[in-house]
C-alpha cells in the first residue's frame, strides 16, 4: 500500500490553528490533509517550484472550501527560498522529495530557519526503488542517510513511523 498522507498528518500530531509548511507540495495530498488538520485558524504554506502543481492544488483547495491553504512558488533548497519568515512555522512536511533534491544539506537548512522552536519535522520518503513505481535506485535516500542529513543539519530525531509498505517516515524537532 502507498503511503496514506491523513494518517501520516496524524502522527505529526498537528493541532487547530498551527501554521505548517508543505515543502515540495506536488499533488497537494499532504497540503490538504494539513489544512482539514490546522483548522479555519491555522495555516498551510504549500510550497513548490513547479507552478502547474500550485495551480492544480489551488484549484482543488477552492473545490474543497478549503480556505486556509496558500501556495507560494519557491525553492526550498536555498536560504529564504521558501518566502516564509523566520521561525514562523509550527511543522513542516516533506514528503516523497529528497530523492528530487540536489541541495539536501540547503532544504534541510531552510526547514530549520522557517520552523519555530520545538517546532517538527515530518519526513516521509521511498524506502527503495520498486520496479518504476519510486524514483531511481541511484536517486533513492535511504533511512539512514537521511536521519543522519536531518541531524547534521541540527534538527532532534524524535521517532520513526510507520509510512506504508514502500515508504519510511520519521519525525524530528528544532531544539
Amino acid at each position: 500500500m502507498f503511503s496514506d498522507p491523513e494518517k501520516n498528518i496524524e502522527e505529526l500530531g498537528l493541532m487547530p490553528g498551527m501554521h505548517v509548511a508543505d515543502i515540495g507540495a506536488g499533488s497537494g495530498f499532504y497540503s490538504l490533509s494539513a489544512a482539514k488538520a490546522v483548522g479555519n485558524n491555522g495555516k498551510v504554506y504549500a510550497i513548490d517550484v513547479q507552478k502547474d502543481l500550485l495551480s492544480r492544488i489551488k484549484n482543488e483547495a477552492q473545490r474543497q472550501h478549503i480556505k486556509n491553504l496558500e501556495v507560494i512558488w519557491g525553492n526550498a533548497e536555498e536560504q529564504g527560498g521558501t518566502k516564509l519568515r523566520e521561525s514562523s512555522v509550527d511543522a513542516a512536511i516533506v514528503a516523497n522529495l529528497l530523492f528530487q533534491i540536489k541541495n539536501k544539506e540547503g532544504l534541510v537548512k531552510e526547514i530549520k530557519r522557517i520552523l519555530k522552536p520545538k517546532g517538527r519535522v515530518l519526513l516521509v520518503d521511498w524506502q527503495d526503488s520498486f520496479a518504476g513505481m519510486g524514483p531511481q535506485s541511484g536517486d533513492v535516500v535511504l533511512p539512514d542517510s537521511s536521519k543522519e542529513l536531518f541531524e547534521k543539519g541540527g534538527l532532534i530525531f524524535e521517532r520513526r513511523m510507520g509510512a506504508g509498505a514502500q515508504h519510511y517516515g520519521f519525525i524530528f524537532s528544532k531544539p
